[in-house]
């Protein structure tokens, strides 16, 4: 009897120490990239809160995040609140970019304390180009009769277009709320060249999105392989962040650990 008393006791004390063990690993993993900032700067037609699935699993692992408000008026002034927002950090930050993003942090990713680059289904201009430059030659979007232009000349998409082109694999509940949150996007933003291409300076990483309807995927494919990015597919729309996001989370964090 003692014997068999003797191995349940040694059994819990096993199960105790593995249950320690796991759990100071878990609390180890979780605090692994504190210190790095991740610094997300939204497209044109969203806002900060497109990145609210991605922020928390980003958090999980220690790091720091912060989403920038764009005022989408033009590239200097997109770029002037990206930088703003790098300024602030203390540490090494991961500057990451979807769509239209994606020339904002190429223009403003230069800053010594940004050490590396992620685009999600985004553009990824060269030194002295524009997102008109790039598409110089290909057909018009699907997407270009849903353009909506106001009296200011920013373009807003028409809720037909946020539910075939750009966010189809939302429910039709958060293509609403995508639609009503969108942001209206200077029309003469597309004409602004990029000075100095961040990609020819640091590592970058980019997400494809296989279902894009925005930026088709051969498009994203060969821009990644311009600017010699680690790459990642998710099976999404262009706003992959809200549909797909701990494949978005999960190339933020591999970011994260280049950048310790």
């Amino acid at each position: 009897m003692r014997s068999t008393f003797t191995k349940i006791a040694a059994s819990v004390m096993f199960a105790g120490s593995l249950f320690a063990i796991q759990a100071a690993h878990a609390e180890t993993q979780q605090a692994d990239l504190k210190g790095t900032t991740v610094v997300l700067v939204h497209g044109a037609f969203a806002d900060g809160s497109s990145w609210d699935k991605v922020i928390p699993m980003l958090e999980a692992r220690g790091l720091h995040v912060v989403a920038v408000q764009n005022p989408l008026s033009s590239l200097a002034d997109d770029a002037a609140a990206a930088k703003r927002a790098i300024d602030a950090q203390s540490g090494p930050v991961v500057l990451v970019g979807h769509s239209w993003g994606g020339s904002v942090i190429t223009e403003a990713g230069n800053d010594d304390k940004v050490k590396a680059l992620v685009y999600v289904a985004a553009f990824a201009p060269d030194s002295g180009q524009s997102i008109n430059d790039m598409l110089k030659g290909a057909p018009a979007p699907v997407w270009a009769p849903e353009l909506r232009k106001d009296s200011g000349n920013f373009l807003t998409l028409s809720e037909k277009g946020i539910a075939e082109d750009f966010a189809q694999d939302l429910t039709p509940a958060q293509q609403r709320i995508v639609y009503a949150t969108q942001g209206p996007w200077a029309a003469g933003a597309i004409d602004e060249k990029v000075t100095d291409a961040a990609w020819h300076h640091k590592p970058s990483y980019f997400v494809v999105t296989d279902k894009d309807r925005m930026i088709p995927p051969a498009a994203q494919n060969a821009m990644a392989a311009n600017i010699k990015a680690t790459v990642s597919h998710a099976n999404s729309s262009h706003v992959a962040m809200i549909s797909q996001p701990k494949v978005v989370a999960d190339a933020i964090i591999a970011a994260a650990r280049s950048a310790q």
